[in-house]
């Protein structure tokens, strides 16, 4: 049974990726995994994403590129402040600059960075490095 279909997503990207698979197929989906995968692909983690409807929902088959240690959801769902993001990066991520958070913000799915340029804050929901 699912309860969390970002946690599922992102542990299918996690296995996939480290069985030396060229692309996987995420389902179910949701509006959220897209704006997750939207970033993930603007930073290079995977290569691309498409939506593939299959008359339950839809599918996202990933073109992974192979660049994926470690991904996950943080839970709870932490509210930050935007001067307070980098205590979370140390706390989640391997090293300064490597890697990245992925925030829930009033102006959308951002990346920690992004926010920081912004200076918002949000709700962390994932890391990948």
């Amino acid at each position: 049974m699912q309860h969390d279909l970002l946690n599922d997503a992102l542990v299918a990207l996690r296995h996939a990726d480290a069985d030396g698979q060229p692309h996987v197929t995420l389902h179910p989906t949701s509006k959220l995994i897209a704006e997750v995968l939207r970033i993930f692909r603007e930073h290079q983690f995977i290569e691309e994403f498409t939506f593939v409807a299959n008359g339950r929902g839809g599918a996202y088959d990933v073109k992974l590129s192979r660049r994926i240690n470690s991904c996950g959801v943080i839970k709870p769902r932490l509210a930050v402040a935007a001067g307070r993001l980098e205590r979370y990066e140390a706390r989640f991520l391997p090293a300064q600059d490597f890697g990245l958070l992925v925030l829930s913000t009033n102006q959308g799915v951002v990346s920690h960075r992004e926010a920081r340029e912004k200076k918002i804050g949000g709700r962390l929901l994932a890391y990948v490095y």
